[in-house]
């Protein structure tokens, strides 16, 4: 094995006889601090078994628990509640429609009506020829990786939704996967030069989820520039995981979609988070470019071939409501926070930290206590609460990633939060006395 040094110190590129490229990142930042296991960019070679579901134990451990912080979608819509939203606007034909249709095939890559209506979340460039519509987000980031990792190297970020950082691993004939952490002293936002250090000449992918899935940030809009410059330059196609969009806290935040700010870009949105449509189960693509567009329908063709007639009309419902439902929910999270803030930020500024959000409904908050946030996680989970521990969101926690994802998005959420304090309350003095022991 051969070492072969890099123009900047942090960086050092390793070759194996075997042929397969390995990336190490050492950060100075790591290196001081004794209790952390080092971080590195991670290649993952093609032929590595899939992984079981991070989020498989966590709904084993904390299954029935009566107070949930770990729920990530705005508060959910009912039926009853879109009908009546419908019937406001006066969009009887709609609702006869829904009573109505039939039960034949819809059109391969979703009916057109409901591609017009998800367009209409974009700029010029993206007409219902440029959406193709699936049974979910999940089923879209696996089709776009099988569509564009394939016989390439990929990059991708940590920790992060599974799906996300993994679906590339997964791409018939891969060549590599870059894991390229994100951390917290950099408020969770992408380093760029990371991301050029882990560049190679075979590298045609690259996944992103913007607002952060756990961190609850979005990137800056010049940051977004950046990257996508770069990328270009490369040639390299960025899926957007972009399920958190529209739920900014203040929309002067909002950046552009990436299928608005990138010829190859793509953007994957679901209803689930923004609209709390969770059970209509509709997602989609967009992107500007027909070639890709015709890529990506023809690896959806062996997955998802139609959906369900009554859920796109449903996702319709919600599209035509969409200012009005986004308007409520963006105000739950913003009640929600800042009792969030309060117990962080004030009462317990020394047992928990976090880069407060400012997108979504979740927040990655550091426990500075005397316990893992698995071990964090089992003590709630024995007052009923959830609560999504690190391991939800790496296949390896190390100190510097060891923090919990709470949920704020739903009208119930002070129930489950008032439950947690009683909990602190309960164990603060220990923690306090057990921190003071160590330092």
């Amino acid at each position: 094995m051969k070492e072969v040094p890099s123009k900047s110190d942090p960086v050092r590129r390793v070759e194996d006889g075997a042929g397969g490229n390995y990336i190490s990142v050492h950060l100075p930042a790591v290196r001081e601090r004794k209790y952390f296991i080092k971080r590195t960019f991670r290649e993952i070679r093609a032929n590595e078994r899939m992984k079981v579901p991070w989020s498989k134990k966590h709904k084993r451990d904390f299954k029935g628990k009566s107070f949930s912080l770990s729920n990530s979608f705005a508060n959910p819509l009912s039926h009853a509640e879109l009908v009546e939203l419908t019937k406001t606007r006066n969009d009887l034909d709609l609702l006869k429609e829904y009573n109505d249709h039939s039960l034949e095939y819809t059109a391969n890559g979703g009916s057109i009506d409901l591609r017009q209506e998800i367009s209409k979340l974009y700029g010029p460039t993206i007409t219902h020829e440029n959406v193709l519509v699936f049974a979910g987000g999940q089923v879209a980031i696996q089709t776009a990786a099988q569509a564009f990792a394939r016989n390439a190297h990929s990059i991708v970020f940590t920790p992060g939704y599974q799906s996300a950082v993994e679906s590339p691993e997964w791409a018939m004939n891969s060549t590599g996967v870059t894991q390229i952490p994100r951390r917290a002293d950099q408020n969770w936002q992408i380093d760029l030069e990371q991301v050029q250090a882990a560049i190679r000449p075979d590298t045609k992918y690259m996944v992103i989820n913007e607002p952060y899935n756990p961190g609850g940030i979005v990137m800056k809009q010049t940051l977004q520039d950046e990257l996508v410059e770069l990328c270009d330059k490369h040639g390299i196609v960025i899926l957007a995981d972009e399920v958190y969009r529209l739920l900014e806290h203040d929309e002067q935040d909002r950046i552009p979609a990436m299928a608005d700010a990138y010829q190859r870009g793509i953007s994957c949105v679901t209803m689930s988070k923004p609209w709390g449509a969770c059970g209509v189960t509709i997602g989609w693509l967009a992107c500007p470019d027909a070639g890709m567009i015709e890529q990506l329908w023809n690896c959806q063709y062996f997955g998802t071939a139609c959906m369900s007639r009554a859920s796109e009309l449903q996702a319709i419902m919600v599209l035509r409501a969409s200012d009005t439902i986004l308007k409520d929910r963006i105000s739950i999270i913003r009640r929600n926070k800042e009792l969030l803030m309060d117990v962080i930020e004030k009462k317990y500024s020394d047992l928990f930290e976090w880069r407060r959000p400012n997108a979504g409904a979740i927040a990655f908050v550091k426990f500075k206590g005397p316990l893992t946030t698995l071990e964090l996680g089992n003590l709630l989970a024995q007052r009923g609460i959830s609560i999504k521990p690190a391991y939800c969101f790496s296949n390896e926690v190390t100190k510097d990633i060891d923090y919990f994802r709470v949920g704020f998005g739903e009208e119930k959420m002070p129930l489950a939060l008032n439950e947690f304090v009683k909990v602190v309350e309960d164990h603060k003095a220990a923690w306090r006395e057990s921190m003071h022991t160590v330092s």
